[in-house]
């Protein structure tokens, strides 16, 4: 008895209902295509926009290769010891800004938690507000606070501290979202207040996250310190910027290899207390 052929519309159905075996339809592959063209045409249109020329990264490229032999050997220079307080001074601005920024973003952390904050409008809203200042660079924050307390490492360690407060607080509101329920239901079970549930349920859980999340910014920011001094904002920056403007390469080489042992060390240090707090586990926090 011989078999019934399917219909073409019957076949439509079935290639519709089993895109995968039968690959992606005409109109997905023409999308597909315009949509490669398109991104071809934009990058096109950047590279022609910021007249990115072989020429000029010839001319760029060979610049930068006069720079790097001027920087050899590095030397200190006459005035190596301001050098060492300014590299000083830039990881103290790290160290005191990350450090504001973690005590301040623990209870924003937890604010902007769903499970601690259950109003759905009060958590969206607390969320935005985070949103909105992780939109604003250390280097803006930095030029506004040498505005209003002046030149000095005081204006860097606000400019530290204010740009990561809203950044570590969404890291803390993730990590307390993702805790183990449990915990805090049980402590909830007996009697436990929403003060008690939060401080023995949720924190223990959380703290040894946050810690490591605090010690990976610490890291960023002892980079981000010395661009800081650029603009008046205290550190090692404002050394950099003047030896650059006098040409004194060899200097400035000495500085920069100085800064990467210091951010070395650092991040030595921290890996090994991160591995002491969260038992190996590494916690990458996303900016």
């Amino acid at each position: 008895m011989a078999l019934a052929q399917p219909t073409p519309g019957q076949i439509k159905q079935i290639r519709a209902r089993m895109p995968a075996a039968f690959g992606p339809t005409p109109r997905v592959r023409a999308l597909r295509a315009a949509a490669g063209l398109a991104a071809l045409a934009w990058i096109g249109f950047l590279f022609w926009w910021f007249q990115i020329t072989p020429a000029r990264l010839w001319n760029g490229l060979s610049g930068l290769g006069t720079i790097v032999v001027l920087m050899i050997p590095p030397s200190p220079g006459e005035l190596w010891v301001d050098i060492l307080k300014g590299i000083a001074e830039s990881v103290a601005m790290a160290f005191l800004g990350t450090f504001i920024a973690a005590v301040i973003a623990v209870p924003l952390g937890f604010l902007g938690a769903n499970n601690v904050v259950v109003n759905t409008l009060a958590h969206f809203s607390i969320r935005r507000v985070f949103d909105g200042f992780r939109g604003i660079d250390q280097l803006i924050w930095a030029l506004a606070y040498v505005r209003a307390v002046g030149l000095g490492p005081l204006a860097g360690v606000l400019a530290i501290a204010t740009a990561d407060i809203a950044v570590l607080a969404k890291l803390y509101a993730e990590a307390i979202e993702n805790a183990e329920r449990r915990q805090a239901e049980g402590i909830e079970a007996v009697g436990g207040s929403p003060l008690m549930r939060t401080r023995f349920g949720l924190l223990p859980q959380v703290l040894p996250v946050m810690l490591s999340q605090a010690l990976y910014f610490l890291e960023s920011n002892t980079r981000s310190a010395s661009v800081l001094g650029i603009v008046g904002a205290g550190g090692i920056g404002l050394a950099i910027a003047e030896r650059i403007r006098i040409r004194a390469w060899d200097e400035v080489a000495f500085i920069i290899i100085l800064m990467l042992v210091v951010v070395a060390i650092i991040d030595q240090i921290s890996a090994r207390i991160r591995r002491r707090l969260i038992g190996g586990r590494e916690v990458l926090p996303a900016r």
